[in-house]
């Protein structure tokens, strides 16, 4: 069963980012958005990966045809980086990161270096 979770910048007064699937397995991180329609405004995936890393956390945009907002966290759920992902392109963030928000790339219009952002269960709220 899918998991789904409301990302919200708590550093901004509590604004929801997305409501993202939570992505933790290989395949499901693998596979991202390839092959997938540009998501829906305030939609988009969160990848988890086990721990902190740079190159855990590097992702690909081959056969995702549209640019797409990334922000990476740290363990502290803290923005270590973000930026707009080009198609056929490879991004890796600049500091360690444990989880990976893509969505459209107007996410990254509440989003700054240094926020914390928490996940809320999509069946809680």
């Amino acid at each position: 069963m899918a998991r789904w979770v409301h990302v919200v910048n708590a550093s901004r007064g509590g604004v929801e980012l997305a409501r993202a699937l939570w992505c933790a397995s290989f395949a499901c991180r693998l596979r991202g958005l390839m092959f997938q329609p540009p998501p829906e405004k305030g939609a988009g995936l969160l990848l988890v990966e086990g721990r902190e890393s740079r190159a855990g956390t590097s992702i690909h945009m081959a056969f995702v045809g549209f640019p797409i907002g990334v922000a990476w966290l740290d363990g502290a759920r803290r923005v270590v980086d973000f930026r707009v992902a080009r198609p056929w392109r490879a991004y890796m963030p600049r500091l360690p990161a444990r989880y990976v928000l893509e969505g459209g790339v107007d996410l990254l219009e509440d989003v700054a270096l240094g926020d914390v952002l928490e996940f809320v269960d999509a069946s809680m709220a």
